[in-house]
């Protein structure tokens, strides 16, 4: 466990450094200055620095009112993605992270799924999602799924911290991931372009944006539509997003940033598979009559303030007003779907949140620190309804009939308030030591009601009522990390240790669905993640990253199988604090620039080809020495072994990569069920695809052509309880995409 009495301590020398130090000048731009004498000029945007040839880079020590150093970071710039960004395909966005989980529940990333380390990749529900640094996912901490992924297109980048991340970001096992937007060209008042891309089972995409800046202001407003009909039977959908931001430099020191961002889809969803259908005929559909609809609103405001050369505020305030309704049969996939009323569930999302932080750079004696504190404040609302439907087959989303008498109508308040505080401390020119901590207060409440009705075996209602419930849980919490850096010329060894935390909500215990329930008294997660690691970049021969972790998780929450009672004993999943548990294993990435390693001068040379390979081995066990069942059982979504690999080639105006993506196998639930009959649980089987995209370039145009699955491998990345399923999601087979983007 962690040593809380020695990080204190390490805290408090941090404070008493801060609160005796004399200012003698710093960076406050992210910077933190290496001797006493140096004097560091604030610098707010640097053109014609030497751009990294590698798809993963780490994140700076200090960036944007944030501490990275001494934490595992992963930067993606998507100007060096050689991947089908039309299609949001995250397993090659990706292909660099070591020790990423990949759920592929569609064939357009309408929603992403990701997970690390044992993690539900769930909606990415177990890290922090952001965009430009503000939370995107339904509730942060209330209901943490995210139904919007921002256009790969759109992107100019992806910056990922690990758990130690939570210090900042929030109370995440996972860390944070987020999105940043590219802006408007500085240096011309109007560019844009045009990305029209087409492909298999009547994909279309269309992207057009424009960008550029005008006397003090940047602008960038860009517009997508997407569809296909699927390449399953009931699986089309079609998207609209729109997105604009704003930029406004008051003066020099002050500038504000404001930006809106607009989605919204509907999507036929074919329903899951047994194990027996997804044998038979992957393709096939056993639900025609399920629809789920999404609409989210975002925006932000962002003060950005150089109160002097040495200490900078930034303050970011937050709403998020958003929906989303699934339709549909929810009965266990085995069972036909033989019309009649469907169920809905209605979700209504409304937040408003600000975080402040404030930067200031200093010395003590010869130490050069740079520290960062802050505060969140945050509210939200939920609304949940879950009831009966037409027994239509088209997008009908209203309640109709006996409506919510046949399900639950709920409100979920929450409020949230925390204060961060972690430093930089340059003890010399290559050790840093960087302590931080966390305070927060989280109050979650529930209030509504349910429906309570029992029928006879001939259909007759014997029981019919609403019973009304208030619930409301209220705590405290603190986080304590530290972490480390020693920097041997272009090598860094890097290790840090921090506590975690992940609330439950009451938003799930009220819904009704035959293939899953929740236990009505599960509670929080606690625990801490550790990492040990050593990365560098070698000029532009190669970059590295190899770390080892170690995640405990103290009362997990997963799922396990139980079935009915008498006489059907039918399978359903059932959510509760399974007990304690650990994941811990080796992720290492590298990226070696061929050319260079064979003495080739990359000016002199035809083409730069990259090799990029990357993997994880992993274990994940439970811990639970009073339930035999589980205790030693492997911890679900933990391959042991998840490998990625490829060739990337940039050669003029021609650019290609060859990725390949190998995961092992996995369970679904912390019984390890094999197989069952109703497809919720199962072992996951171990797949392998390839994926090949080529580009060329003949300015002004673009052209792009992608084959994704490229061997035509038959496979499943998840198993749902619930929309899109129930039962085994069958991944996209072999598609191929053409694209066409134009600049001007």
């Amino acid at each position: 466990m962690i040593n809380n009495s020695i990080i204190s301590l390490v805290l408090l020398c941090a404070v008493y450094v801060g609160g005796n130090a004399k200012h003698n000048g710093g960076g406050a731009d992210g910077t933190v200055p290496t001797s006493k004498d140096t004097v560091v000029m604030r610098v707010v945007e640097v053109l014609g620095l030497h751009e990294s040839p590698f798809l993963i880079t780490k994140v700076d020590d200090v960036e944007a009112g944030v501490i990275f150093a001494g934490k595992k970071t992963e930067r993606i710039t998507l100007a060096n993605v050689v991947a089908n960004t039309a299609t949001n395909n995250a397993r090659q966005t990706f292909s660099g992270v070591a020790g990423m989980t990949i759920w592929e529940s569609d064939a357009a990333g309408l929603q992403l799924g990701i997970g690390a380390r044992g993690l539900n990749p769930n909606r990415t529900s177990n890290f922090t999602t952001r965009q430009n640094g503000y939370d995107i996912s339904a509730d942060p901490l209330g209901y943490p799924e995210s139904y919007y992924m921002p256009p790969l297109q759109a992107l100019e980048r992806i910056d990922i911290v690990r758990g130690a991340g939570a210090l900042r970001y929030g109370t995440q096992f996972g860390g944070v991931v987020n999105f940043i937007m590219r802006e408007g060209p500085r240096d011309e008042p109007l560019a844009g372009e045009a990305m029209l891309t087409g492909g298999s089972f009547g994909f279309v995409s269309v992207l057009a944006r424009v960008g550029g800046t005008i006397n003090k202001t940047t602008y960038t407003a860009l517009y997508q539509q997407r569809r296909a009909d699927g390449w399953r039977a009931n699986s089309d959908f079609g998207q609209h997003l729109g997105y604009v931001s704003l930029t406004h430099s008051i003066s020099q020191r002050i500038r504000l940033k404001a930006d809106v961002t607009m989605m919204t889809y509907l999507a036929h969803q074919p329903g899951g598979l047994t194990d027996r259908q997804f044998a038979i005929d992957a393709q096939t559909s056993q639900r025609a009559r399920n629809w789920f609809s999404v609409d989210w609103l975002l925006s932000s405001l962002t003060a950005d303030w150089i109160i002097d050369s040495a200490t900078s505020l930034r303050s970011m305030t937050f709403v998020n007003s958003s929906s989303r309704a699934a339709l549909g049969n929810l009965d266990r996939i085995n069972m036909v779907d033989l019309g009649g009323a469907r169920t809905m569930i209605d979700g209504q999302f409304r937040n408003i949140g600000n975080e402040t932080t404030l930067q200031h750079d200093f010395h003590l004696g010869t130490y050069a620190v740079s520290l960062l504190g802050g505060f969140r404040l945050f509210s939200g609302t939920t609304v949940q309804r879950q009831g009966t439907a037409s027994d239509a087959s088209d997008a009908d989303f209203r309640f109709v009939g006996r409506g919510l008498r046949d399900g639950s109508d709920f409100r979920f308040p929450n409020t949230n308030a925390a204060v961060f505080a972690e430093a930089v401390i340059a003890v010399s020119d290559a050790f840093r030591i960087v302590p931080g901590m966390r305070l927060e207060h989280i109050a979650t409440r529930a209030e509504g009601s349910y429906g309570i009705s029992v029928r006879d075996l001939a259909g007759n209602l014997v029981v019919d009522s609403i019973a009304n419930e208030t619930r409301q849980r209220d705590r405290s919490i603190s986080l304590l990390g530290l972490g480390m850096s020693y920097r041997a010329g272009s090598i860094e060894i890097y290790g840090n240790l921090t506590q975690n935390y992940r609330s439950i909500t009451f938003s799930d215990l009220r819904i009704i669905n035959p293939n899953l329930s929740v236990d009505p008294n599960i509670s929080d997660e606690r625990g801490w993640t550790a990492d040990i690691g050593l990365r560098g970049t070698v000029d532009d021969l190669l970059t590295l990253d190899a770390s080892v972790f170690y995640l405990r998780y103290n009362n997990k929450i997963g799922e396990v199988l139980r079935s009915d009672r008498a006489p059907l004993y039918l399978p359903y999943r059932y959510r509760t604090n399974v007990g304690d548990a650990y994941t811990t294993g080796i992720e290492a990435m590298t990226e070696v620039s061929l050319t260079r390693l064979m003495g080739y001068d990359l000016e002199e040379a035809a083409a730069d080809v990259h090799l990029l390979l990357n993997g994880s081995v992993i274990r994940g066990r439970y811990i639970v020495p009073n339930d035999p069942t589980i205790d030693g059982k492997d911890v679900e979504y933990v391959p042991e072994v998840v490998l990625r690999t490829g060739i990337i080639v940039r050669a003029g105006a021609f650019r290609g990569s060859f990725l390949l993506s190998s995961t092992g196998r996995q369970y679904t639930d912390a019984t390890n069920a094999v197989i069952t009959s109703s497809a919720v649980s199962g072992v996951l089987a171990a797949y392998t695809v390839a994926d090949l995209t080529v580009s060329y370039v003949l300015r002004p145009v673009t052209l792009e052509v992608t084959c994704n699955n490229l061997l035509g491998a038959r496979y499943a990345t998840r198993r749902a309880e619930s929309y899109p399923g129930p039962g085994l999601i069958p991944a996209e087979p072999r598609s191929i995409f053409v694209g066409v983007r134009c600049a001007f």
